[in-house]
C-alpha cells in the first residue's frame, strides 16, 4: 500500500466517526488558539507600553527624590529636590534642552455646584515642550505668571468637559482649596500615561501651587515632586544623565550615596520589555498545556480505535498488509487530527487577536513565528502521541485479531 492510499483510508476512517474526530481535535484547537492569542496579546501589550513611554515626551529623563533604596523602604517620599535644582540643570547642563519641575497635590476643585477631587500639578512654563503637550484653547501660563504667583489654571481636556461641558471655560473662575483661580487655557487630550492622566488634572504655576495650595515644606527651597528633563537628542541622553548626576551631587554636597534617582525612557523600556517578555512566555507556556492535554486525547481515542478495529487490522494483515502499513495508517490518522486541529486553532487564535485589537487599546499583532511553532508543535504532538496506538495496532497478530473479533 502506498502513502496516498494510506492517507485516503485514514481520511475515510476519520470521516466515518465525525463526532469523535471533532471532539479529539477540540483540545488541539483550543491549545493552538490559546498559544497564538497569548503571544499576540503579549506582543501587543509590549507595543502599548512602549507607546505610553514614548508619549511622555522626547528623550525624557526623570529625576526623582530619594535613591532606590529609600524609595523602596520608606512610606514617605523623601524631600530632596527643590526648584533651584531644576533651574541649575536648565542652565548648567549643556546636553539638556528643556527642564520642567512638577509639584503634585490632590485637592478638591469647585465650579458652581460641581465638586471634584483631582490632581493639581504645579509646574513651569517649559512643561508643554518637555512633556510634548499642546494647548487646545486659550494659553499656557508664562514666566511672569510663575514669578507673580498668579492664580491662573490650565485644565486637562477631560476635566474641562466634566466641569464646563461643551462651553468655553477660558476666562471663567473656579476654586481650588477655597482659593479662586481663573481658567486661562485647556490642554489637548492625550490620554493616560502609565497611570497618570493629565487630561483629568489641573495645572497651575509652580510658585502658586507652593504659596497658595501646598505650602513650602523644605528648608532648602521650593520642594518639588520630581524634575523632568529633555535631552537635546537621543544620543545625548546618557551624557545628560551623567552630567545631571554630577551637578546634583555637588549641589547636595553628597559624599556617599545619591539622595535622588534618575530614570530614562530607555531604562524604563528595557525593564518593561523584559517583564512583558517574561509574562508572554509564561502565558504561552500555560496555554501550551492544553496542547499537551489535546495530545493525550489523541492517544486515548487512537487506543480506543485500535480496540474497536481489531477485526479490520487482522483482516488487512491476513491479506498481506505489513506492520509498516498498519503503523503508517494509524500515524497518518493521528497527524491529520492534530494538523487539522492546528489549522482550525490558528484561525480561532488569529480571530481572537483581531477581536482584542478592536475592543481594547492593545495593538495586538499576529506573530508568524508563533503560528508556525503552534502548528508545527501540534503536528508533532499528533505524531508523538500517535506512536503508541500505532505500534500497538501494528504488533497485533492477525490470527488472534480475527479470533477476538
Amino acid at each position: 500500500m502506498n502513502f496516498l492510499e494510506s492517507v485516503n483510508m485514514a481520511g475515510k476512517t476519520l470521516l466515518s466517526n465525525k463526532l469523535r474526530s471533532a471532539l479529539t481535535m477540540l483540545g488541539i484547537v483550543i491549545g493552538n488558539a490559546s498559544v497564538i492569542a497569548m503571544i499576540g496579546i503579549g506582543e501587543g501589550g509590549q507595543r502599548y507600553v512602549a507607546q505610553q513611554l514614548e508619549s511622555l515626551g522626547p528623550n525624557i529623563l526623570f529625576v526623582l527624590p530619594g535613591n532606590q533604596e529609600t524609595q523602596r523602604i520608606s512610606r514617605d517620599v523623601p524631600r530632596t529636590l527643590v526648584l533651584e535644582d531644576a533651574q541649575a540643570i536648565a542652565t548648567q547642563v549643556p546636553t539638556v534642552a528643556e527642564v520642567a519641575a512638577e509639584l503634585n497635590s490632590r485637592q478638591v476643585v469647585t465650579y458652581g455646584n460641581k465638586n471634584t477631587d483631582i490632581n493639581i500639578i504645579g509646574t513651569t512654563p517649559s512643561f508643554l515642550i518637555v512633556r510634548d503637550f499642546e494647548v487646545d484653547k486659550g494659553r499656557f501660563f508664562t514666566d511672569i505668571d510663575m514669578k507673580r504667583s498668579n492664580q491662573v489654571v490650565v485644565l486637562g481636556a477631560d476635566l474641562k468637559t466634566r466641569l464646563f461641558g461643551n462651553s468655553n471655560p477660558v476666562g471663567q473662575q473656579l476654586r481650588i482649596k477655597n482659593t479662586s483661580f481663573q481658567v486661562i487655557g485647556v490642554l489637548t487630550g492625550k490620554g493616560s500615561t502609565l497611570g497618570v492622566n493629565y487630561d483629568e488634572a489641573a495645572l497651575v504655576p509652580i510658585m502658586t501651587a507652593a504659596n497658595r495650595i501646598v505650602g513650602q515644606t523644605s528648608p532648602y527651597g521650593l520642594e518639588v515632586s520630581y524634575i523632568v528633563a529633555s535631552a537635546k537628542n537621543a544620543e545625548s541622553v546618557d551624557a545628560a544623565q551623567f552630567q545631571i548626576t554630577n551637578l546634583l551631587r555637588r549641589r547636595h554636597k553628597l559624599t556617599g550615596e545619591d539622595d535622588f534617582t534618575i530614570r530614562s525612557q530607555k531604562d524604563a523600556l528595557q525593564t518593561v520589555g523584559q517583564i512583558s517578555s517574561a509574562l508572554t512566555v509564561m502565558l504561552a507556556a500555560i496555554a501550551g498545556i492544553s496542547l499537551f492535554v489535546g495530545g493525550i486525547g489523541i492517544m486515548n481515542i487512537m487506543l480506543v480505535s485500535v480496540t474497536e478495529r481489531t477485526q479490520e487490522i487482522g483482516l488487512r494483515k491476513a491479506i498481506g498488509a505489513t506492520e509498516q502499513d498498519i503503523l503508517l495508517q494509524f500515524m497518518i490518522e493521528a497527524v491529520i487530527v492534530s494538523a487539522v486541529g492546528g489549522l482550525l486553532g490558528t484561525t480561532v487564535g488569529v480571530s481572537g487577536i483581531f477581536l482584542v485589537a478592536a475592543v481594547t487599546p492593545l495593538q495586538a499583532g499576529i506573530s508568524p513565528v508563533a503560528i508556525t511553532m503552534a502548528v508545527g508543535i501540534s503536528g508533532g504532538i499528533g505524531l508523538f502521541f500517535g506512536v503508541i496506538p500505532a505500534r500497538r495496532a501494528a504488533k497485533l497478530d492477525p490470527i488472534v485479531a480475527l479470533r477476538s473479533a
